[in-house]
Parts: C-alpha cells; structure tokens; sequence
C-alpha cells in the first residue's frame, strides 16, 4: 500500500488545547486587551467593545480543549466583565469604575448573551461531534 505523499495527505493545523483555567485567561487577557485598545482607538465605546467579544467567545469555545469544553460559556461572561474596566467611566479606582460597569453591564447585556450563547453552542456542537467520532470508532 502506497503511503501518502505530503500533497495527498490533509494537512490539518492543530489549534491551540486550553484547559479550563487557560481558557479563562485567555478570554480574560483578549477582552482586557481588547478594551484598552477600544479606550485608545474608540474613546471607549461600548457597542464597539461588545461586538469584538463575540468572536472571542467563540475563539475561547474553539481552543478549549474537549474535557473542559462546558467551562467556555462560564468563563465568557467573566472576561467580559474583566475587559470593561478600561471601557467604563469613573475614577478613583475601581469602587469608582463600578457604577459605570453596572450601567454598561446593563445596557450590553444583549451582546453579553449573545456572546455567551455563541460559545455555548459552539461547545455544544464540539462535544456533539467528539461523541459522533467516539461512538463510530
């Protein structure tokens, strides 16, 4: 049997696995990151902040890897709230900053959902095709 040459074999480039934790960090770290540079580029718009996040919760769903997979629509809310802190108004630290997260909070909260809903799915759908592939074998 002839084995396959590179140009026949599917290259499939493996993406990064995170655990749990690391995939906290990482939707954490992308929002913060993300916020700051909202805050230099955009004065800290909202609505610009939001609609960045959900391609990070669905990054967050696709690099966790399958064991941790139902920790992505947990960890998504959470870094959310975490990039905000540069987004928002107010001063004096963070007792200062926090009326004006609760209010951003409240009013991104559709885009706060959507997001989450975008990585539940996504793990849904992962975890869904990890069984398909287990029960076949």
């Amino acid at each position: 049997m002839p084995r396959p040459t590179a140009a026949r074999a599917p290259r499939q480039r493996p993406g990064p696995r995170l655990t749990g934790l690391g995939a906290g960090l990482f939707c954490g770290a992308a929002m913060l990151l993300l916020g700051f540079a909202d805050l230099l580029l955009l004065d800290g718009s909202p609505l610009a902040y939001s609609v960045l996040f959900l391609p990070v919760c669905v990054l967050t769903a696709l690099w966790v890897r399958r064991g941790d997979l139902l920790t992505a629509p947990i960890v998504a809310p959470v870094g959310f709230a975490v990039g905000l802190l540069p987004v928002v108004d107010g001063g004096g630290g963070l007792l200062g900053r926090l009326p004006g997260l609760v209010t951003v909070l409240a009013t991104q909260a559709p885009w706060l959902y959507a997001g989450t809903l975008l990585a539940g799915i996504t793990a849904l759908v992962r975890r869904r095709a990890a069984v398909r592939n287990r029960t076949r074998r």
